[in-house]
């Protein structure tokens, strides 16, 4: 293991974390150190990809921003959208750039989003067209979640994947929360009239994050991404299934994290102050659960996780469904709370189960007959594009979220409660996809078909 600099930055060459005795003689101290970077960095993105969600609740007739609920809505949709559009090209970035350089670039356009928030979010009378296009810059933010998964992926062996991809989700899923918290103590301090405080915030740690990216990180040779990965993922099936229960999961994380504020002021009145002291809270949790659920998934299965987590949050939808008749403001917090603890959870136990499903398929080639090296080489890939995949996926599920809440409380008199049995008959279904697919079946494929799949990898 060797590194060079070269005028694309710093490379490391023969990067082999399942190398026992290079991952103890220095290579797990430079994956810690690229996994504290990409935290920090993933961090950010998220905290500018969801700032629509605290803005919004600063605009008001008070500061010449008068638009309705509807119109809220859609402002936080958008980034949610364009964000979810460049997982997949920023996942395929990293293998085509490298890890530390498209650390570095997709950290410092993270300026141009933060800019123009803080240039129009106080102009009275600005139309609502220039706040949905910046609103689009800002879904760049949502990109970095990708690109720093398929980074750290490289950087540690399967067996501390789960460990690793649930705290670097989980740190970055922090920026939805923090972000609110400065929303709220700009409120608290400022009123409720300097929304361009909250981007201003941001700015000196956008540059602090590409700064240490380009002095600190590493890009690492991984195979490129070749024309075929894709193909070959999208014809495995287990893309499609992991892409539906991650929609559940991480769609509605940042589904909720994004509406949970005008939720508050829609269904129950509430102040943007009070809103803003309720929303910081269910993020929060959501985002410190995630790694326990990629450390729950190393102990007793993704798998099994991932259906707990799925039941939890069908009854947390009833708890929110229960104080929606009653109007009980407590209630409703609380079942919120507890849908933003489990779907971290099962966001990170959902992401242990992609490279442990493309492993076993590897096994099963490998008893099969096909040469070990080049089944795990195409486990790694295809876990890597899958995390893209998926990735790109579940963040359309936000998007499908704020949509429903869109529907629910766009006319007059709405209520959340269409919203909140969509979502309950959606989590079921993931309960019986989770069971039938992989409970009942274990986390691999047949042997048949993985030996099939194998064969045809080989041949092209």
């Amino acid at each position: 293991m060797t590194t060079t600099v070269t005028n694309s930055g710093r490379w490391i060459e023969d990067w082999d974390p399942e190398d026992e005795t290079c991952w103890e003689h220095g290579g797990k101290h430079i994956a810690r150190r690229n996994l504290l970077l990409s935290v920090f960095s993933e961090h950010i993105g998220f905290s500018v990809w969801s700032i629509w969600s605290v803005l919004v609740l600063f605009m008001s007739p008070e500061i010449g921003l008068g638009f309705d609920p509807g119109e809220k809505f859609l402002l936080v949709v958008t980034p949610t959208l364009v964000g979810a559009a460049l997982r997949l090209p920023y996942s395929y970035a990293v293998t085509r750039f490298g890890g530390r350089n498209w650390t570095v670039f997709s950290s410092a356009i993270l300026l141009v989003p933060t800019l123009l928030a803080l240039y129009f979010v106080q102009r009275p009378g600005t139309p609502l067209w220039v706040f949905l296009a910046i609103g689009a810059t800002a879904g760049v933010g949502g990109g970095n979640f990708a690109s720093s998964m398929t980074n750290i992926t490289g950087f540690f062996p399967q067996r501390h994947q789960g460990w690793a991809l649930g705290l670097n989700a989980g740190g970055g899923n922090l920026g939805v929360a923090v972000v609110q918290v400065v929303g709220l103590l700009v409120m608290m301090t400022a009123g409720s009239t300097h929304p361009s405080y909250v981007a201003a915030a941001y700015l000196p740690l956008i540059v602090l994050a590409s700064l240490l990216a380009a002095v600190g990180m590493d890009n690492i040779r991984v195979p490129r991404t070749e024309p075929g990965v894709l193909r070959e993922a999208a014809a495995n099936r287990h893309t499609w299934w992991i892409s539906l229960l991650y929609i559940g999961t991480f769609g509605s994380f940042i589904g909720y994290g994004f509406a949970f504020g005008l939720v508050l002021q829609n269904q129950f009145g509430s102040t943007p102050l009070e809103a803003a002291g309720y929303t910081f809270l269910g993020p929060l949790l959501g985002s410190l659960s995630r790694p326990v659920g990629g450390w729950s998934a190393d102990r007793w299965g993704g798998a099994r996780v991932t259906l707990w987590t799925f039941l939890g949050m069908a009854a947390g939808t009833g708890v929110l469904l229960a104080a929606s008749s009653r109007g009980s403001f407590p209630l409703f917090v609380s079942g919120f709370t507890a849908l933003f603890v489990l779907s971290g959870i099962g966001n990170g136990s959902t992401y242990k189960m992609i490279p442990a499903i493309f492993a076993g398929q590897a096994e099963i080639a490998v008893t099969s007959g096909h040469d070990a090296t080049r089944a795990f080489a195409r486990a790694r890939r295809l876990s890597g594009m899958v995390i893209g995949v998926a990735g790109a996926v579940g963040a359309l599920g936000g998007v499908a979220v704020n949509l429903a809440f869109l529907a629910s409380y766009g006319g007059p008199g709405g209520s959340g409660e269409p919203a909140f049995w969509a979502f309950l008959g959606f989590y079921a279904v993931c309960v019986a996809v989770t069971r039938a697919v992989y409970v009942g079946r274990g986390h691999t494929t047949s042997g048949a078909e993985a030996t099939a799949e194998t064969t045809e990898a080989t041949r092209a």
